[in-house]
C-alpha cells in the first residue's frame, strides 16, 4: 500500500513538473501514473547499472553526475511512454533536478519511486 501511495504522489510530482517546465509535456495523469510506474522500473533495473559504470566519474564530480543519470532515465522513459514527452536532455536535467529536490522536500527521497 505505501509502495502505490508513493507512486500516487510521484505522478503528482511528474504532473507538476511538467507543468512548470515547458520542455516536458505529458497528455494526462494516467500518462503520470504510467511515467511514474517506468520511472520506478528504471530506477531499479537499469540505474543501479549506470552508476555502478560511471562511479569514477560520479566520484570526481562530487555525486552530481547522478543528475546526469536521472537525465539519461528520463529522456528513456520519455522514448517508452507516448503520452510523455521530453524536448531534450537539459530539460530532462532540469526536471530531475525538480524532481530531485521536490523528493528531497517531502521526504521520499530514499525510495526507488522517485529520485
Amino acid at each position: 500500500m505505501d509502495f502505490i501511495i508513493k507512486l500516487l504522489i510521484t505522478a503528482v510530482v511528474v504532473m507538476f513538473t511538467a507543468w512548470i517546465l515547458p520542455g516536458i509535456q505529458i497528455k494526462n495523469y494516467w500518462s503520470a501514473i504510467i511515467v511514474a510506474i517506468i520511472l520506478a522500473l528504471l530506477n531499479i533495473f537499469v540505474k543501479p547499472v549506470m552508476v555502478f559504470l560511471t562511479i569514477p566519474l560520479t566520484i570526481i564530480t562530487f555525486g552530481l553526475f547522478l543528475f546526469v543519470i536521472n537525465a539519461l532515465i528520463i529522456l528513456l522513459a520519455g522514448a517508452i511512454v507516448s503520452g510523455f514527452r521530453v524536448m531534450g536532455f537539459w530539460w530532462a536535467l532540469a526536471f530531475s533536478i525538480i524532481i530531485s529536490l521536490i523528493s528531497y522536500i517531502l521526504g521520499t527521497n530514499n525510495v526507488p519511486v522517485i529520485f
